[in-house]
């Protein structure tokens, strides 16, 4: 990145001696075609001259830039600039440090992280599991730009889905607790008042035998999902065994009432009553928002309410954030909306609401189409690992690798996160299972594969003891020049906090070192051998640390 702002600079300056303002916007972009250079900038395109005649101008004025080999002028009117063969073998003695790709963006700043939330007594199903993936990835982005993390956890251990599994557990203990809420669910029309005075006492709290039977759930469900994490490659952040996935563990039978003290305290200023419930028109503060109910006539919170009291206790933590990401399905979009609208006229929630974010996450579908938690066809996260974690188990039997069953499930986790973040959260994803697992092209073991060839090298040069070492006249190469892109990808998904950016950069890098790889002879005892391996080993370190970003195994053999 220290190029971009010495080119940056020079444009500046070039900007100031002609006595023309500086075009808002960047003014700087990688071209998509390499030989169009490294760097682009189509500032005098926004003239009101000639765009040739005003670039020509300008690239008269930049003089020589240290690092830059040559600067072209296309016929549009774009400045294209070429970097030395000095600063991209500088770069490839950069990546080879345990910094690479890190960068201070957000030095100094707190942000917390709010993903997965799965409701216990429900199965943890792959709606999670997109959240999981995209939250994780996003949390990483940003601790790699220098940023202090707190990744927080939501679940949802009160309301009608209890009751429905308590309701059940109650009349058979012997049923387990991953099907009571399933049998609880396809009983509630049935048993209706029954199912909603089990509700209404879990809020009460006063009946011991419904409180007992809810904490021994919630317990049951909590210790599953820990396994969850553990599977999914999470990295404890606690020393605590029951809960060492997530800094902090929300819960909705804390903030239910909570979020009701608020709503009441704010009633009639903010909120209304409505036909015996407590409603907040959203539309009055937003022609785009709507009206929704924060408390039911039966005087109950709903998810809003909640919403509010979730908020109060991020705002109550020893840590204060400078920015709280929640990540949800995109079906919350509307309601989140309505939820930070009526924080903001909260006096104790307005400034916490201002540094909320929030980003949506589609579905996964297969052939069937949507999944549901409310019916018997829920997928659940394990059954689609163990799907793909046997596939890959066969396939692993081939590989140099130490341990088959390891390397399968490294195998199975870059296979469907590298699926759900290969493009933008928001949009939905058909899962394919023989492409998701495909060592050939758009795929997560596609990625892991070169990074192991990239590691393979590595182990025979150190055999032949060929050493690494830097040549700065090395004749640039697609590698080397898609390299050095590796850090500013890293703040573009990081500032944009869509992990499908480094994904895109990552497979078009893989791709670039698998041609490098097929034409070039790395270890063919020349004078320029020992730059190859050095390139190599930034090729390693390149995907290793992409690879973490998105939350994705390295394996060193395939």
């Amino acid at each position: 990145m220290q190029m971009a702002q010495e080119i940056k600079a020079a444009l500046e300056r070039a900007f100031e001696q002609l006595g023309v303002s500086i075009p808002e916007g960047a003014l700087l972009e990688h071209p998509s075609d390499l030989k169009n250079g490294d760097y682009a900038s189509g500032v005098a395109l926004r003239a009101k001259v000639s765009p040739y005649e005003f670039a020509r101008k300008i690239v008269e004025k930049l003089g020589s830039i240290e690092g830059v080999a040559k600067v072209e002028i296309a016929k549009a009117g774009f400045i294209n600039f070429h970097l030395a063969p000095s600063a991209l073998a500088e770069t490839v003695e950069e990546a080879r440090k345990d910094a690479w790709g890190r960068n201070d963006a957000n030095k100094g700043k707190k942000v917390m992280v709010e993903y997965t939330d799965p409701n216990p007594f429900k199965e943890f199903h792959i709606g999670h599991l997109m959240s999981n993936a995209i939250g994780e990835s996003v949390a990483r982005l940003i601790e790699f730009t220098g940023a202090e993390v707190k990744r927080a956890n939501y679940q949802g251990d009160i309301g009608l889905h209890v009751a429905k599994a308590v309701f059940v557990k109650k009349k058979n203990p012997e049923i387990p607790w991953g099907v009571a809420y399933k049998m609880g669910n396809d009983l509630y029309d049935a048993y209706k008042n029954e199912i909603d005075e089990i509700n209404r006492k879990l809020y009460e709290g006063n009946d011991s035998v419904i409180n007992a039977l809810q904490i021994e759930g919630r317990k049951d469900s909590l210790a599953g999902f820990e396994v969850i994490y553990e599977k999914l490659g999470m990295e404890p952040r606690t020393n605590v065994e029951e809960f060492r996935y997530f800094d902090f563990y929300f819960f909705e039978k804390e903030s239910w009432y909570i979020g009701k003290v608020i709503v009441e305290q704010n009633t009639p200023q903010v909120f209304q009553e409505s036909d015996g419930a407590i409603v907040f028109h959203g539309e009055n503060f937003d022609p785009s928002l709507h009206t929704r109910v924060f408390i039911t006539s039966q005087g109950l919170p709903t998810y809003e309410a909640k919403e509010l009291g979730l908020l109060k206790s991020k705002i109550e933590k020893d840590w204060k954030f400078d920015e709280s990401i929640t990540i949800t399905a995109n079906e919350q979009k509307e309601y989140f909306k309505v939820v930070l609208a009526a924080a903001k006229q909260i006096a104790e929630l307005s400034k916490a609401a201002e540094k909320t974010r929030h980003i949506t996450h589609g579905m996964m579908r297969f052939a069937e189409g949507k999944m549901s938690s409310r019916t018997g066809n829920v997928i659940t996260a394990l059954a689609l690992l163990q799907d793909l974690y046997d596939v890959a188990k066969e396939r692993a039997k081939e590989s140099r690798a130490e341990s088959h069953e390891k390397l399968a499930m490294q195998v199975a986790l870059a296979a469907v996160k590298y699926q759900i973040l290969r493009q933008a959260s928001n949009k939905d994803i058909i899962f394919d299972r023989e492409r998701a697992l495909s060592l050939e092209g758009d795929s997560g073991p596609y990625l892991q594969y070169a990074h192991a060839r990239a590691h393979g090298v590595m182990e025979k040069a150190h055999e032949q003891n060929v050493t690494a070492a830097i040549d700065k006249n090395a004749e640039p190469t697609d590698l080397s020049r898609l390299l050095h892109r590796f850090p500013e990808a890293v703040e573009y998904a990081a500032r944009e906090l869509e992990p499908h950016l480094l994904t895109n950069y990552l497979l078009e890098f893989a791709s670039a070192f698998n041609r490098w790889y097929a034409n070039e002879q790395i270890l063919d005892g020349s004078s320029g051998s020992p730059h190859k391996v050095a390139l190599t080993d930034a090729v390693r370190a390149t995907l290793r640390n992409g690879l973490w970003l998105l939350g994705i195994p390295a394996p060193e053999k395939m």
